[in-house]
């Protein structure tokens, strides 16, 4: 426990120090909060979908985030090529399988996107995890009806096939590479009654993965920050609308006692 937490603190800092520019072809359901909650940790993000300048984006930004949260033919034309430069030019990837299993549509463009280069990070729930690598996930649109713990093991031959890290998350966050689990336990229920944080977690794997080359060190970090905000947030606030303001505050105001005070490892 002794190593990660030490970890997080340090990549916490690189993130600050270095203030990676984060391309995001996301959702636009969530699209401010994500850029938000990018800004509040200390990265900078850039949410450019168009297909004429996604390749220029991806050449001036330390890392891509894919979210496949509201789709279209363009938008997926543009994450294919984002996909296939930044796996050119070697930057850190991190797909949202946001609804997999929900529709075919979601399920080709998975492997669409998945053709087109193999994602550093996966981050989604379990059932989105196991829709990823087969039909076998139980998704009711976004939320997960599946245990976090169920999909260890379709993480671990997703991890294989992509040679990345696989994020589940749940009440327990599994991060997950080949065989290496790591766990983090931070969060509040309250997390799940607010639309797209699940986005901002994988938002800010990206971030962290364009500081820390270790990208299941990376991911690790930034689930444990993602957690530990939530539960900074949760004991200022009264229900879902104020939880949103005292989220993106404790991202900001994250201190290394606040990670040293909540960080859990199961």
């Amino acid at each position: 426990m002794q190593n990660h937490l030490l970890s997080i603190i340090e990549d916490l800092s690189l993130v600050r120090k270095n203030s990676p520019l984060v391309h995001n072809i996301t959702n636009y359901v969530v699209m401010n909060n994500t850029a938000n909650a990018l800004l509040a940790v200390g990265a900078s993000p850039i949410m450019a979908h168009a297909i004429e300048e996604v390749e220029e984006m991806i050449t001036i930004s330390g890392a891509l985030v894919i979210n496949i949260g509201t789709l279209s033919e363009p938008w997926i034309l543009a994450m294919e090529k984002a996909v296939a430069k930044a796996v050119k030019l070697s930057k850190p990837i991190v797909l949202d399988p946001v609804g997999a299993g929900a529709s075919q549509l979601r399920n080709s463009t998975i492997r669409r996107i998945l053709d087109a280069g193999s994602p550093s990070i996966i981050r989604g729930n379990a059932s989105e995890i196991l829709s990823t690598l087969s039909s076998s996930g139980k998704t009711k649109g976004v939320d997960a009806t599946d245990s976090s713990e169920s999909a260890i093991e379709t993480a671990q031959t997703l991890s294989r096939v992509t040679k990345g890290v696989v994020v589940v998350s749940g009440a327990t966050d599994y991060i997950i590479q080949n065989e290496a689990i790591h766990k983090t336990s931070n969060g509040d229920p309250m997390m799940t009654k607010v639309t797209g944080l699940g986005c901002t977690a994988s938002a800010l794997c990206g971030a962290f993965a364009a500081v820390q080359n270790d990208h299941l060190r990376a991911a690790t970090s930034a689930m444990a920050v993602m957690g530990i905000a939530g539960e900074m947030a949760k004991t200022k606030s009264t229900g879902p609308g104020s939880f949103q303001v005292h989220f993106l505050d404790a991202l900001y105001e994250m201190k290394e006692d606040d990670i040293r005070k909540f960080y859990k490892e199961t």
